[in-house]
C-alpha cells in the first residue's frame, strides 16, 4: 500500500474520531446513529493511522506530499 494520506488529513480524521467517540461515551448520540458513527470512527482511526484511504485512491486523490 502506498500512502496516499498528508498529516492534515491525518490529524482531521483522529480528531473527528475522537470526537465521535467522546459523543457516544457521553450518550449525546444514541440508537442506530450512534453505531453507525462508531464505525465511520474506527474506520478514521485505521486510515489515520496507516496513512491510506482506499476511496482516495479510488479517485485519484493524493494527499500525501511526495519525500525528496
Amino acid at each position: 500500500m502506498k500512502k496516499n494520506m498528508g498529516v492534515t488529513d491525518k490529524v482531521i480524521r483522529f480528531l473527528a474520531a475522537a470526537i465521535i467517540i467522546s459523543l457516544y461515551f457521553t450518550n449525546v448520540i444514541e440508537g442506530t446513529l450512534a453505531y453507525v458513527l462508531m464505525g465511520l470512527s474506527v474506520v478514521f482511526l485505521v486510515t489515520s493511522f496507516i496513512s491510506f484511504c482506499p476511496l482516495y485512491s479510488l479517485v485519484g486523490l493524493n494527499t500525501c506530499k511526495a519525500k525528496n
